[in-house]
């Protein structure tokens, strides 16, 4: 039985042992890392009526934290979820194995053959809160990019997350792969957090995926590379050329369909052109499903509204309220959303190419959209499977991190002999 006080001791351990397995890891056949993952697959679906129980007692703990409503949604595991889930482990499955991918091949007059391949980069942290579908898709990218994997997830997780992980150690087991592989931090402890950011003999990389709060600790205190993204304040941008039904359709599911995902629309910029038409009939239709809209000059005349503040512009609410905004044209959109934004994920509506080439080539965001909903900035809706988050920063990996952004590469160079004059 593990000492579970002992917090530097217990992580050294867990350090010590995904290292070995990310050796042996390394070198896996893919077809040997499907088997796992697609025998975690049945483990997680013939495990859902335990799972759906382990996370009543989350969901519990979660009410009794004080809990928002969008950070419950987030937590809430149900039989379509757990299907979603499974369907997540079978699409990263079926993945061809990035590792041993050559990415470029050259000749040299020297004589020399250059390839690039990918490879894992080893060990990955992973820090994520409420929602515990992150340990599957978490699990399976890096087990897919032949990475050994740490995870530690919210303590209003705790339950969820052991149970589904569990079932990855029932795939790994199934394919005689290293147990440690995929390992769960077994305490609450917030110490945990603190040591894994150091560990820098045996980490290579940490993944945070949370609210500000978690992520800007690990920013602020990590030792170990991280990829990650501080928030997503998400702006939709309706152009003068903007179609009224996309338009409509668009700002709608981007707002509601989920609000508490970082991918769901927070601010809403609407050109003076169309701010009599289109403005008027987005504001009224979110006001009229719910949304509070946090109004700013010419758009807080409509009944409703709340007069927006400083403090809205750049805010991400994750909840059922927008800001909202006229502006001059494309140009004054863009300078807002480099002011505001995260680098997360930006759109525009407009049926005008132009627009949308100076849109996409001005604004420097990790996902930029057209004519379509930011609920779509997810790594299994890019095909990825699943994604283990969204990187904004400009190192390594951007946009949604799957199986393929978990690897690194090397250079194999062949010659016949070959000598430098």
């Amino acid at each position: 039985m593990k000492d579970l006080t002992d917090i530097p001791a217990l992580m050294a351990d867990i350090g010590a042992r995904a290292k070995a397995a990310s050796a042996e890891l390394a070198f896996a056949p893919g077809p040997v890392k499907q088997r796992a993952l697609e025998a975690a697959a049945d483990a997680v679906w013939a495990a859902r009526a335990d799972i759906i129980e382990a996370n009543a007692k989350d969901m519990e703990f979660g009410r009794g934290k004080g809990l928002s409503d969008a950070m419950l949604d987030r937590l809430m595991l149900d039989e379509g979820r757990i299907q979603g889930m499974v369907d997540g482990l079978r699409a990263v499955a079926a993945q061809d194995d990035p590792v041993g991918k050559v990415t470029e091949e050259w000749d040299q007059p020297s004589g020399l053959n250059i390839r690039r391949v990918r490879t894992p980069l080893g060990v990955i942290g992973v820090i994520y809160e409420s929602r515990p579908n992150v340990t599957a898709d978490a699990g399976a990218l890096c087990l897919k990019a032949g990475n050994a994997v740490i995870l530690r997830g919210g303590s209003e997780s705790f339950h969820s997350s052991s149970a589904i992980h569990a079932c990855l150690v029932a795939g790994l087991q199934a394919a005689d792969l290293p147990e440690d592989a995929i390992q769960l931090i077994p305490t609450r402890d917030r110490a945990a957090v603190r040591e894994l950011l150091t560990m820098t003999e045996t980490v290579d990389v940490i993944v945070p995926r949370g609210g500000k709060g978690l992520v800007g600790l690990v920013q602020r205190e990590a030792r170990v590379p991280v990829f990650a993204h501080l928030e997503g304040i998400v702006h939709i941008y309706v152009d003068k050329a903007a179609d009224p039904v996309k338009a409509l359709s668009v700002v709608m599911n981007a707002k509601t369909r989920r609000t508490g995902i970082c991918g769901s629309a927070e601010c809403l910029l609407i050109h003076r052109d169309v701010v009599d038409t289109i403005g008027q009939g987005l504001v009224k239709a979110l006001l009229a499903a719910g949304v509070e809209v946090r109004a700013g000059e010419v758009l807080k005349a409509i009944e409703g509204t709340q007069e927006a503040t400083e403090e809205d512009w750049g805010r991400e609410y994750l909840d059922m309220i927008i800001a909202a905004k006229v502006v001059d044209d494309i140009d004054a959109a863009i300078a807002h959303i480099r002011k505001y934004g995260s680098d997360h994920t930006d759109c525009i509506l407009t049926e005008d190419d132009a627009a949308a080439d100076r849109f996409f080539a001005r604004v420097d965001s990790a996902i930029l959209m057209r004519n379509a909903s930011t609920q779509f900035a997810d790594g299994g809706e890019f095909g990825m499977g699943a994604e283990i988050g969204i990187a904004t920063g400009k190192m390594h990996a951007r946009g949604p991190v799957g199986a393929a952004q978990l690897t690194s590469f090397k250079y194999l160079v062949v010659g016949d002999g070959s000598v430098r004059p």
